[in-house]
């Protein structure tokens, strides 16, 4: 199972990152594995339980780990430290949304994934803040109070705009970068507002969990085919309280924290990521082709990748494509 990390990010904000590397609980499990039972925990400022995905252990050694001489195991002390790996997740997401995408990964990175402020078992301050700065601060912070860096950053959505303006702002800190499905232009005030009606339609609280799953799978205005997925996905970011499942985030502190990318492109950072980039795509995702393909061009070392039949939720919906398209790239820039 993975281990619980509490860190402190920006301002003294409460967070917590889960440490999903293979043998870093010391009870014999391997890490990120397929979803079987939750694990709960008191989530701060929430009022309630987050119901984090748990993993069932995958036996044997990782993939791809560098073989040694039988009966010669390297001294714990003379071994060289596991390239870090950090995982970000999108608006409204949690550190558990990776589970089936990292547990696809080998040669032997140290997997951490974090709940950022707002989201998950991470604390959700009243008064913020939610900026972009925050959340960028928070990264770094986390990055440093773990040892990671230089760390590769994997984000999506949202999280992908945080991984970029960190490689961007502190180079120092960032060896590698994977940007899922997040847009560098403006999407303007217009996607603000249908956001903002979008939460109001929610029929909050829900009765069951399955009708989290039934609503946002299927009965949400915003959803064109029946979703499985998508249900599924915001299944696990429900609570229950005493009048049923409410999200475990605070849908204004959402549509705060949107508010601060929304208005404005983001060209300019992503021209300033000078670590290698791969882009990556869902065929029916959020980020189109055409500016998939300029951002890779605007970034000093960007490459390219498309998963066919994936949506937004590419990681989360097929990790197998995804973990195809992800690890050689992954692999050419760990691999020393």
């Amino acid at each position: 199972m993975a281990r619980r990390l509490d860190v402190t990010g920006a301002d003294g904000v409460r967070l917590t990152a889960w440490d999903h590397t293979p043998g870093s609980t010391g009870d014999g499990t391997t890490g990120w594995g397929a979803p079987g039972r939750s694990v709960t925990s008191q989530a701060p400022g929430s009022g309630g339980t987050v119901a984090l995905p748990g993993v069932v252990p995958q036996p044997g050694p990782a993939r791809g780990a560098v073989p040694r001489p039988a009966g010669r195991p390297a001294p714990e002390a003379h071994r060289a430290p596991a390239p870090g790996v950090l995982l970000l997740h999108g608006l409204m997401g949690h550190a558990g949304h990776w589970a089936r995408a990292a547990s696809l990964l080998t040669g032997g990175h140290r997997l951490v994934a974090l709940d950022q402020r707002g989201h998950g078992s991470s604390e959700k301050p009243a008064a913020g803040p939610f900026t972009r700065e925050a959340y960028v601060a928070d990264a770094a912070a986390v990055v440093e109070q773990l040892g990671l860096g230089p760390v590769t950053l994997i984000g999506h959505s949202m999280g992908a705009l945080t991984a970029w303006q960190l490689a961007a702002e502190r180079p120092d800190l960032v060896r590698a970068l994977v940007i899922c499905d997040m847009r560098a232009s403006a999407l303007g005030a217009a996607s603000q507002r249908a956001w903002q009606d979008w939460f109001r339609t929610w029929p909050a609280p829900f009765p069951s969990l399955e009708a989290v799953h039934r609503w946002f799978g299927d009965e949400d205005p915003w959803v064109e085919t029946p979703n499985p997925a998508r249900g599924a996905f915001f299944a696990e970011v429900m609570t229950e309280h005493a009048d049923g499942w409410r999200p475990v985030f605070d849908p204004e502190q959402m549509l705060i924290s949107r508010e601060t990318w929304v208005h404005d492109a983001h060209w300019d950072s992503l021209a300033q990521v000078r670590c290698p980039t791969l882009v990556v795509r869902g065929l029916d995702g959020e980020l189109g082709r055409a500016e998939a393909q300029e951002m890779v061009r605007v970034l000093p070392h960007g490459e390219y990748a498309e998963i066919p039949d994936a949506g937004h939720l590419l990681h989360y919906e097929h990790p197998t494509a995804w973990h195809e398209a992800v690890e050689p790239f992954l692999n050419g820039v760990l691999t020393p």
